[in-house]
This record gives structure tokens, sequence and C-alpha cells, in this order.
């Protein structure tokens, strides 16, 4: 089995300037992140415009199903902004895919410490592989159907509607 992992940016990938105090996009976290996780499963990574999800457009979601479709590996892990994941899922519930797309992203940046990145990205690759096709968003240890969940912005967490 391979795992095609697709970054779309997402507080996941962003950077800390420590210049000007702010948050940005700079190159991927995943490739390190991937070497780190020592992954046994071969990974398949591909790179979409790294955007803040707010920033997402239909277009940007349209790009992301057109890789899903594209995909030769039945298992898809999407990092993805977690501002609007839900919104992409309903872009790719929908189009009934035959495939396993897992969405998956951080509340805290993968580079600055205490981050949920790792784990988030590990718990999604494992449950990418075990899970029937369908498409979900794993989040803190959490696994929720696309058209069941929402982001709780209060408390930080994601949860059933």
């Amino acid at each position: 089995m391979t795992l095609r992992i697709i970054a779309t940016g997402g507080t996941f990938d962003k950077h800390y300037n420590e210049l000007n105090g702010t948050l940005g996009f700079a190159d991927s976290h995943l490739p390190a992140a991937i070497a780190r996780a020592r992954l046994t499963v071969g990974v398949q990574l591909e790179q979409l415009p790294l955007l803040d999800s707010l920033d997402m457009q239909d277009a940007d979601r349209a790009r992301v199903l057109a890789s899903c479709q594209a995909a030769a590996e039945r298992a898809i892990v999407i990092v993805h902004g977690t501002d609007t994941m839900p919104e992409t899922a309903a872009v790719l519930g929908p189009a009934a895919l035959d495939k396993t797309i897992v969405l998956t992203g951080a509340m805290i940046p993968y580079e600055i410490d205490n981050s949920d990145a790792f784990f988030n990205l590990g718990f999604a690759c494992g449950v990418a592989q075990a899970l029937p096709p369908g498409v979900y968003v794993a989040m803190n240890g959490t696994v929720f159907d696309w058209h069941n969940v929402q982001k709780n912005r209060a408390a930080g967490v994601f949860q059933t509607k």
C-alpha cells in the first residue's frame, strides 16, 4: 500500500517569523515530519499552494478534489487548515471517490513546542489505512464523518454537529 499525503497549508505548515512575530508560509514541514515519523508504508507527498484555510476559495477546493481524483493511491491524507476543513470535506464527500480520504491539521504550528501537528499527522496516516472508503476528519485522536463535524472555536476542538 502507498499513502498519498496532500499538503494545502493551514496552521500545520506555518512558520514563525521571530523578527516581526508573525506566522506565514515558507517550505512545507511535511517532508521533515514524514521522515521523523519513520512511516513504513510508502508515501507520495503532493504539495498544493500553501494557504491559510480562511483564504481558500472554491477553485482551491476544486484543486484538492482534482488531486484526490487523479491519485492512484486509495488512502489519502490531506493536511489542511482547521478553520474551513469541514467546507473542503463537504466538497470531497459527495464526490464518492471510492478512496479513504482523511483531512487533518493542527491548532498549533508543527515547529512550535506542544504542537498537535505531529500527532494528528500520524493519527491520520494510520486511520487512512484502516477506515473504509469515505471522507473523514481526524483531529486530536477522534475521527469524524465529513458531514457531521464542526470546529468549536471557543474550545479549540472538533466535535460532531
